[in-house]
């Protein structure tokens, strides 16, 4: 997976794509019309953030390239690649438990870490609602 020199991108499945961890400078892009939401993307090398109608959804620390990112109202979706770890925050529903599972495992149930004890992720954790 390669980082998204459009920064952000919809793929044929209607998922979106997003993100350009190499990038010296923070580079933006707002105003993306996708399925009647509006999406803005802020992403280089240090970090990677994702708004959709200005509500915070995704966050990663170092920057990172996202692929096939899909939100439900059942589940989160998206594969993740970066040159080294990355802490991801994603936004989710208060007071609502959630099942993380990297490549079809679990590692970890109940409500999520505040972002500053957030586990750090070597693969993309996929919460299900």
């Amino acid at each position: 997976m390669a980082a998204v020199k459009e920064l952000i991108r919809v793929e044929a499945d209607g998922s979106i794509s997003f993100g350009d961890y190499e990038l010296e400078v923070k580079t933006k892009l707002k105003d993306f019309n996708h399925q009647g939401d509006l999406y803005k993307v802020k992403t280089f090398r240090e970090i990677t953030k994702l708004e959709r109608n200005d509500l915070f959804v995704y966050e990663s620390v170092p920057g990172t390239a996202v692929e096939n990112f899909r939100a439900t109202a059942d589940s989160v979706e998206f594969q993740v690649n970066g040159p080294e770890d990355a802490q991801i925050t994603l936004g989710m529903e208060e007071d609502t438990e959630y099942v993380t599972q990297v490549d079809g495992q679990i590692t970890m149930e109940g409500q999520p870490s505040p972002p500053e004890k957030a586990p750090k992720r070597k693969k993309t954790p996929v919460p299900s609602l």
